[in-house]
């Protein structure tokens, strides 16, 4: 049930709560699927970096700045997250979309991405999913996301994955 989960737009004061959920669900949703190394202890410290830097740089202006959505318990306990990269082709990169772990499958992922086609539109909202995640993949499909391309992703140490691109063209798309 996600009647009582607030989304809001976040900032560099949610940077820690955001990597250490971000790390988290890393861990549980990709082990198995990249190398374990990229899951290791180093995981939190990298995303804390990583998110400091991306809730703090200057990116130009509005219409460049990546977006936090955050999706929040009552009291502020951060239980989802997306991020929006706007594209140099006029599309909209779904960079994360994460859920804590233990709180997948009751509807929290569904908000978020709908929060996210929601501020991308009018632009088309596009996302990279790694070929083996076949819940992510599932979900995205029942969202009326529509696989778009095929590459390869490249993780530390060379180890290479699949990974599929999936899109939302139009938001009028959505049901």
């Amino acid at each position: 049930m996600t009647a009582e989960i607030t989304v809001r737009e976040g900032g560099p004061a949610d940077a820690p709560a955001v990597a250490a959920l971000h790390a988290d669900s890393r861990r549980t949703a990709y082990a198995g699927l990249v190398p374990a190394e990229a899951l290791g202890d180093g995981l939190p410290a990298q995303r804390l970096e990583i998110w400091e830097l991306r809730l703090t740089a200057d990116y130009g202006g509005p219409e460049h700045t990546p977006v936090l959505l955050l999706a929040e318990e009552p009291g502020g306990a951060p239980v989802g997250f997306a991020y929006l990269v706007p594209e140099p082709d006029g599309r909209v990169l779904l960079d994360n979309l994460h859920v804590r772990p233990g709180r997948t499958g009751g509807g929290i992922g569904t908000r978020l991405l709908r929060a996210a086609l929601d501020r991308a539109a009018p632009a088309a909202l596009r996302l990279e999913v790694l070929r083996d995640n076949h819940r992510a993949i599932a979900f995205y499909e029942r969202e009326g996301g529509v696989r778009t391309a095929e590459r390869t992703a490249v993780f530390p140490g060379g180890h290479e994955v699949t990974e599929y691109e999936y899109s939302w063209p139009r938001p009028a798309h959505r049901s």
